[in-house]
């Protein structure tokens, strides 16, 4: 297991559509993603910054790789397009206790 964590920015004036989007997920992406491999996933957003974080299993490139090829995010991206500046940017752990 490994843990992920990204960040984003959101369009100024699309944060209640992110948050929209999110607390309407449909199940199928909910089950995608833990199907993917995420646990424990949960999102935090101040103003226009996306904070993710989750632990996948068995590692984030695997878990990341999953969900580019799974036809489910292909939808749910367009439920997004527009809503941020860019992709969701991967961080690396500078320290954890």
């Amino acid at each position: 297991m490994e843990r992920l964590c990204f960040v984003l920015e959101v369009n100024e004036g699309e944060e209640e559509r992110y948050d929209r989007v999110h607390q309407q997920m449909p199940p199928e992406v909910r089950q995608a993603l833990l199907e993917c491999g995420y646990e424990n996933y949960t999102i935090f957003r101040h103003g226009n910054l996306v904070i993710g974080y989750s632990e996948c299993e068995p590692d984030v490139e695997t878990v990341l790789a999953r969900q580019r090829s799974s036809p489910v995010f292909a939808e749910w991206a367009t439920a997004m397009t527009g809503v941020a500046k860019k992709g969701l940017e991967v961080l690396e752990p500078v320290w954890r206790l």
